[in-house]
């Protein structure tokens, strides 16, 4: 009766809270990763997030016997309960929902949704007709969502009930959960044991884990919907627990998030949301779910989508204003820091990002006639200005301005760019010298601050022509990947990579035009471009490996040696528009070509969302974080950059074929 194909099943669904936490898991109710799980809020949000409910095993008894509404995989690889014969149907919109049929025609749904701004999901499960009797036993881990659960001693299965309300604190470092359901509890303690991560086990991690069930919840489904609220105390939403019964506040969160969706936008608008997350009185961003926090670079890219490109400039600017007193030396870190642990400043990229975020939401805010208060904007602008003058004095890992205008950065051992791939001691695209995106954005960033000092000016124009005079090379006819490589005068590394593509597109101010720059696009999409991004070497290059598989050597070596990075689709098209003239016909078709077959990635891996990086050789099969922010941000950047000049076009050659038929 299962009407989804097994790669249906095997896709991933994502709901996320504001704060950090999260819930996610497949299609087909297995967790294949460590970081699945129904309830994983953010202890310290927004990191520190714990696995509490990893699943549940639900079951539907009828006078027709039972059947399963979950299913789980063990070791070494059998799949009981059998939760996916029946399941027909699944939607992401507006919240992850299932529905299976039973043998007389009826349907049964289960719902799951995080209400935004508490740390706290919702499970609701509904029988279309009739009577029917709901058991599920919860899965319990109660471990850091980066680690594997084992059978233990120390887990404590005592349950607390009073009325609709039913805890757990099984670990005394974690939060007890604290929930409310309108089910009856009967006390039942047992291990599952040997659960299969199939997903680690590919990665090659540990990919067996045990969970803790202390016993049954039962509800009687001719009475109405089974609800179950659960929330971690000492976070936000606990408080929700106490106000009403299960049911009504159920109902009361669920007509709130429904309508607090509706108004965000489309689906880009609607991934995008899952970023934006709370950070102390400001806002941040979630580089990408699973297992990804706050990153400097990845901030400051995504939001330019996120935000700009979605019209939440307040929060743009509540992660712009956030991150402005960050500013050490010229630079910013490349994750904000947490509690025990030191700054991390190894990215030459991340502040000049920075630079180029803060213009575009200046600029976006003059459009919009939104006018922020005098201190504010100067706090933006002064650290715009201690960006500069720290990369123009000199600062960390030999980052700074050289005699002919570009920027130099790199020392052994050390990763700058966002090709920072290193195991170990071993730094796989080490790139010390002057990398080219870098002096992309550095000459755009002088661009910016030539706006308000002359000194930036001159520098932007030696940094200009030393650009064009020394990354040309003439014998291949693009762009070389690094001048004055290892920090050796005239030593140059030739690799055919996409970092090229920043030169022309994807930043404010172009560096390279004309005819170079359009050779260079042309090149680009002949030898880098796949349906779901760049190639980050070209096939043939020294180096270049087809598939990002097998452990954490072989990945992390194939990182940047080929992976598809799909959020370099945004300089890439911005790029092929722009030596096209920037025409409405050249958008339209650029829509058409390349933003197309990213839409349709929307249905597939993570569902609704675009994934961080993909095989190189067909056919592509999308790899790393199924869910990434400045994947989504830049295709909501490109949907948004295409979207006018593509309906106008459409509108016209309506009219044309309107005044053909009438003329004919």
């Amino acid at each position: 009766m299962n009407t989804l194909s097994p790669s249906q099943l095997n896709n991933e669904w994502l709901e996320t809270d504001g704060l950090g936490g999260f819930a996610s898991g497949t299609v087909g109710g297995w967790r294949s990763r460590r970081y699945h799980g129904l309830f994983i809020p953010a202890v310290q949000p927004p990191s520190g997030r714990a696995v509490m409910l990893a699943g549940v095993e639900a079951r539907l008894s009828t006078g027709m016997g039972e059947i399963a509404l979950s299913a789980h995989r063990y070791a070494p690889g059998v799949t009981p309960p059998d939760g996916v014969s029946h399941l027909v149907g699944f939607s992401a919109e507006p919240w992850p929902t299932w529905t299976w049929r039973l043998p007389d025609g009826r349907e049964v749904t289960q719902e799951l949704f995080l209400p935004r701004d508490r740390a706290m999901v919702c499970l609701r499960w509904r029988l279309s007709t009739g009577a029917g009797e709901l058991t599920v036993r919860p899965f319990l881990a109660m471990r850091d969502s980066h680690s594997i659960h084992h059978e233990n001693g120390d887990f404590r299965m005592a349950a607390e009930v009073s009325g609709e309300r039913l805890s757990w604190h099984p670990y005394a470092s974690l939060p007890a959960i604290t929930s409310l359901t309108n089910a009856t509890y009967r006390d039942d303690p047992l291990w599952y044991r040997n659960f299969l991560l199939e997903e680690e086990r590919a990665r090659g991690f540990d990919a067996t884990e045990d969970l803790a069930s202390p016993g049954v919840l039962t509800w009687q489904l001719g009475d109405g919907e089974a609800v179950w609220l659960i929330a971690a105390d000492g976070l936000a939403g606990t408080a929700d627990l106490g106000r009403s019964t299960a049911r009504v506040t159920a109902g009361r969160l669920a007509q709130a998030e429904l309508k607090r969706r509706r108004e965000l936008g489309g689906p880009l608008e609607r991934a995008a949301d899952a970023y934006l997350v709370r950070r102390g009185k400001g806002m941040t961003v979630i580089a990408g779910y699973p297992w990804f926090t706050d990153w400097g670079r990845d901030t400051f890219i995504a939001i330019r989508g996120l935000c700009l490109a979605a019209d939440r400039w307040d929060d743009a600017r509540a992660i712009v204003t956030e991150w402005a007193g960050a500013v050490s030396e010229g630079m910013l870190p490349n994750r904000f820091v947490e509690a025990g642990d030191a700054p991390e400043f190894n990215a030459v990229d991340a502040a000049l990002w920075y630079v180029i975020a803060v213009h575009e939401f200046l600029e976006q805010g003059a459009l919009l006639r939104r006018r922020l208060p005098a201190a504010e904007r100067e706090r933006l602008l002064a650290a715009v200005d201690a960006i500069l003058d720290g990369f123009a004095r000199g600062t960390r890992y030999n980052i700074m301005a050289d005699t002919d205008g570009l920027l130099r950065a790199g020392v052994p051992g050390v990763q700058l760019t966002w090709m920072d791939a290193k195991v170990g001691d071993w730094v796989v695209t080490p790139r010390i010298g002057k990398p080219v995106e870098i002096q992309a954005l550095w000459i755009n960033a002088l661009r910016i601050g030539a706006a308000r000092d002359d000194r930036w000016a001159r520098m932007h124009g030696r940094a200009t022509a030393s650009f064009r005079e020394k990354f040309w090379d003439e014998e291949r006819g693009y762009l070389v990947d690094v001048v004055d490589n290892g920090h050796r005068a005239g030593e140059t590394d030739r690799a055919c990579r996409p970092n090229q593509i920043f030169a022309i597109g994807g930043l404010p101010f172009p560096v390279l035009e004309g005819p170079r720059a359009r050779q260079v696009v042309d090149l680009v999409e002949a030898r880098l471009w796949t349906p779901l991004g760049l190639r980050s070497l070209a096939p043939g290059e020294p180096g270049y490996t087809p598939r990002y598989e097998g452990g954490p050597l072989e990945r992390d070596g194939a990182y940047h040696q080929g992976t598809v990075w799909p959020w370099l689709a945004g300089p890439f098209v911005e790029a092929w528009i722009r030596v096209r003239g920037s025409t409405p016909e050249a958008k339209a078709e650029a829509r058409a070509r390349f933003v197309a077959p990213l839409m349709a990635h929307l249905n597939e891996a993570g569902l609704g969302h675009v994934s961080e990086i993909a095989d190189a050789d067909a056919p592509h099969t999308p790899r790393g974080c199924p869910f990434q922010a400045w994947s989504v941000g830049e295709l909501l950047r490109l949907m948004r950059a295409t979207e006018v000049e593509a309906k106008a076009k459409a509108k016209a050659s309506t009219r044309r074929r309107a005044k053909a038929g009438s003329a004919s």
